[in-house]
């Protein structure tokens, strides 16, 4: 649900920020190293649990702190929803609607947040392991049995990896390896499910952004001509040579296409920021179709890396997208490129409306 409060504490340089925020759109204005991103870290904090920006943890205590602490109100149906996260070094605590949560999922079913930033091009470039995490982000918010499926398979090949390294026999391996096919052909398919909604989306914003289509081909993580647990039985002999399972949904793999080629290799960096950012929206409007007024889109300062033509087009379609938008800029002429809204300026982590 959009946010109607957000308040961090102690996190980066943000060390006590409240916000009342508007439920379509909101601009943050200052200059570099002001706590402009940081409080779109946060943000993206409360509703994943995990940095766009660092691995650790520690990083973003603030100096000297020993925890941070992020509360907000989801703007509910019938009524607000608080939602909180308190992480230390070592640990992390998530609250919503005033009780102790299971985890992050509770959180993200509240307020699940995309982030376009300067480095969404990575999104192409890096390893298989960032666009199965944006597949399965999106998986996760339109096939409602996804979550406990993902679970079963990951504790499987847990197991499995485990009896690798103690040289088990066959025996013992199949006793995982049939939960470790069942759980990721159903698995393997909820994402091949998810990719063909989101196609025609993709299509359109792709010829918007790029003037040609982009597309998404998934590789399951095994050969598609057998199922996965004779896949799982033919491999043996190499996985316990590497000592941990090869083939499966955990391998897994999305090659993204302009026109019929690969981004990665074939378009510009500008082109490849754009069609991850096209990514991202065409996930947020699933998202939106399926549980609609609950996104919202982060957008640190979009004009790095784009011409003037390019941002118009990218903005264009980010004014359509049904979530809450957070915008920052360096400069206060991108609101010219947002609809209304607040406008709040930052400076050396202290953050004040207009």
């Amino acid at each position: 649900m959009p946010l109607g409060t957000f308040r961090a504490e102690r996190f980066r340089c943000l060390s006590a920020v409240e916000l009342e925020l508007d439920p379509k759109a909101n601009l943050f204005i200052g200059p570099n190293a002001s706590g402009k991103t940081s409080l779109l870290e946060a943000a993206f904090f409360l509703s994943r649990g995990r940095s766009f920006r660092s691995r650790r943890r520690e990083a973003l205590i603030a100096h000297g702190a020993n925890d941070f602490v992020l509360t907000a109100t989801a703007r509910g149906s019938v009524a607000p929803v608080p939602l909180g996260v308190r992480a230390t070094r070592s640990d992390t605590e998530w609250r919503v609607g005033g009780a102790a949560a299971s985890g992050i999922a509770d959180l993200a079913e509240q307020f699940p947040a995309q982030v376009i930033d300067p480095e969404v091009h990575k999104l192409l470039e890096e390893g298989p392991g960032r666009r199965r995490r944006f597949l399965d982000w999106g998986v996760f918010h339109v096939e409602h049995g996804f979550l406990p499926n993902w679970r079963r398979y990951h504790q499987a090949l847990r197991q499995r990896n485990a009896a690798l390294k103690k040289d088990a026999t066959d025996s013992d391996l199949a006793v995982w390896e049939r939960e470790l096919a069942t759980s990721g052909e159903a698995l393997a398919a909820q994402r091949d499910a998810y990719l063909e909604r989101v196609a025609a989306p993709l299509r359109r914003i792709g010829e918007s952004l790029l003037n040609q289509p982009i597309a998404l081909d998934h590789q399951r993580g095994w050969s598609a001509d057998r199922h996965l647990l004779e896949a799982l039985i033919a491999d043996r002999s190499r996985d316990r040579r590497y000592r941990a399972t090869q083939v499966g949904p955990h391998r897994s793999d999305i090659t993204v296409l302009v026109g019929d080629r690969p981004a990665k290799d074939h378009v510009s960096r500008g082109q490849q920021k754009l069609a991850a950012s096209g990514l991202m929206l065409a996930q947020l409007e699933i998202q939106e179709e399926e549980r609609p007024g609950r996104s919202a889109l982060l957008l640190d300062d979009p004009a790095a890396e784009l011409d003037g033509e390019n941002l118009a087009r990218l903005m264009e379609l980010v004014r359509g997208v049904p979530a809450q938008l957070w915008v920052t800029s360096l400069k206060p002429d991108v609101a010219d490129l947002v609809d209304g809204g607040r406008v709040f300026h930052v400076k050396q982590g202290v953050i004040e409306r207009n």
